[in-house]
Order: C-alpha cells, then structure tokens, then sequence
C-alpha cells in the first residue's frame, strides 16, 4: 500500500514538472526568443541604447518596426538601455557578443564606440550619430567607416541652427552652449555652431557640464550670463530637459535646440530630423545586410535629407518671441 502511494506521488511530481517546463517555454515564446522563422532560421539583432529619452525611443521603434516588417516573427530585436551609462553599453555589446546575435544596432555615440571595441566581426549599425569621424576618432573622415560599421547619422546642417538666433533672437548678443563635455559629438557641434555665431559678431560662452548632476549647475551660470542658449543634440542633456527648463524658462532665456526632442522639452526653436524616420533608414539598411547580404564595409553613412523647422508653440508665445510662418509647431504633450 505504501508502495502504491508512492508512485502516486512521483507520478502527480512528474505531472507538475511538465506543466510548469510547458508554461515556462511558453513565456519565453511570447518574449521573442526561440522564436522560429518559416525556414527554421531566426535572426538575432541587438540593440544598445545609451539613454532613454525622446529622439532615441523614436530610432530605436523605427528601426523595430522596420525589420519587424520584413520578417515577422522570423527576427528577435533585442533592446537594452544603458541608463545614461556608458560602461553599461560596452557590458550590453558583451552581452550581445555572448548571445551571437547577427546584428548589433548601437543607438547614439558612447553605444557605437563601445560596440566598435568590442568586436569586428559582427555588423554594427549606428544611429542618432552625429559625425562618425570623430566618434570613431577618423581623420579626414569620407561618409564610409570601411570596416564592420556603418549607419545613420542625425547631424543637422549645423550652420543653418545658427541662423535660428540671427531669425528668432536678433537682439541676443550672448549665447551660452550647454552640453556634456564627455560627448565626442557634442563637442563637434560646439566648435561648429560657436564659430557659426561669432562670426555673426555674438559672443559665446560654453558650459560643459560633467553628467547629470551638475546640469543645474551650469544651466543656472549659463541663464545669469547669457541673453540666449544653444543646446546640441546631446543625449545627455536631452535626458535632462525638465531640469534646464525649469531654470531657464521662468528666467525669460530662450534656448535654440539641436534637435525635436530637447526643444520639446525646453527649447522654442530648432532645426530638426524626424528620428523615427532615421531608425528606419537604420533598418532598411539592416535588412540590405541580413537578407541581401550586403557587405557593410562598403555601405557609407546615411544622412538625413530635409531637416524641418519646429517651434514650441507654448514657449514662444510665453517669451514673447514671433515665429514666422515656415515652421511647423511641436505637438504638445498632456
């Protein structure tokens, strides 16, 4: 009898182990892995995104959707935030390199450069770039990295920001530039943009913040100083717009932003990718290499072509500051 019993027991255990074995493959299909493809074959594709902020989001989701377009379920992208971290990019990448993905799409500067250490084997797609010469420390940069890396850049035609002052602000005759001084790119637009106004005979003054904490700090220096500010597109700061706007909008110091997503937050003006549209391109140029099998090594950088003026409606107005009629107004947030 007791025998008898026994097996019982062992018998509903063994029930059990299977029901949960079953739940648990179940869940880890419904989350994309071991996801299978009509001809059995899944493509894996990483993403590392440095920060979560607007203009990122928007690459990262445009370049999902578009492989998610082309193949279905036969395609697992991957997606990881570094948190503003860049040591985490390069433990992502690692992650990736681990996993044996197919693909890794590194999505802004400190996200391409510690994906580009970490292996040249695997393609390596950036986005939200802005100049890839000085990302990838190449002189005399041409538009093709001629290695396992390619990709997209959202540089804006840097110049053209400059004259937003000269169009919006001609009574501005100090700018202070705020960015983050461990961004590569930043500092490219700095030194462009910076030349750009003082040739316009505007004095310019840079505040290069460390990181998150001290945002404040030079934001604050940057409003008692200056009658206007210029913000790159600079991840970091992009992830710190509700701070920079809370000092500087109630001051009355309007800021030129590099791009949509930080005038969004707490700018009035700037001349603007649509970053969606980038991510995108990013993932047309993705499917080129997974399903036509493209070399990458000869797939040069892709621009975006037509930036687009955009305006805060909201802090235009609040500023007193007349927008001509070709820009085109940011959608508010609730």
């Amino acid at each position: 009898m007791k025998k008898l019993f026994s097996l019982i027991i062992v018998f509903f255990l063994a029930l059990t182990v299977v029901g949960c074995t079953n739940s648990v493959s179940s869940n880890t299909a419904s989350n994309g892995e071991n996801t299978e493809s009509k001809d059995g074959k899944v493509i894996k594709v990483g993403v590392s995104q440095l920060v979560q902020h607007p203009a990122l989001d928007a690459a990262t989701q445009g370049f999902k959707d578009t492989l998610e377009s082309e193949f279905g379920d036969g395609v697992v992208v991957d997606v990881k935030n570094a948190s503003g971290q860049t040591d985490v990019c390069t433990t992502i990448v690692n992650q990736f390199i681990t996993d044996n993905v197919d693909l890794i799409m590194a999505n802004a500067t400190p996200a391409l450069q510690a994906a580009a250490a970490s292996t040249n084997e695997i393609p390596i797609l950036g986005t939200s770039i802005t100049e890839y010469g000085v990302a990838l420390e190449i002189d005399n940069f041409n538009g093709l990295v001629g290695t396992n890396v390619s990709g997209t850049s959202d540089l804006a035609p840097l110049e053209e920001q400059a004259n937003l002052f000269t169009e919006l602000l001609p009574d501005a005759k100090t700018v202070g530039i705020l960015y983050c001084a461990s961004e590569a790119n930043s500092k490219y637009q700095v030194e462009v943009v910076k030349a750009a106004l003082e040739a316009k005979n505007i004095t310019v003054n840079e505040y290069p913040f460390t990181d998150t904490n001290d945002v404040g700090t030079f934001t604050q220096s940057a409003v008692n100083e200056c009658d206007a500010i210029y913000i790159p597109t600079d991840n970091t700061a992009a992830s710190c717009t509700e701070t920079i706007n809370n000092i500087a909008f109630p001051a009355g110091v309007p800021i030129i932003a590099g791009e949509e997503g930080i005038c969004a937050g707490c700018g009035i003006a700037t001349l603007s990718i649509n970053y969606y549209d980038l991510g995108v391109t990013t993932g047309k140029m993705a499917i080129e290499i997974l399903k036509n099998g493209k070399d990458i090594s000869t797939m040069p950088i892709e621009y975006f072509p037509n930036p687009v003026k955009k305006y805060s409606k909201e802090r235009a107005e609040a500023l007193n500051i007349n927008i001509p009629s070709d820009y085109e107004a940011i959608e508010e947030s609730e």
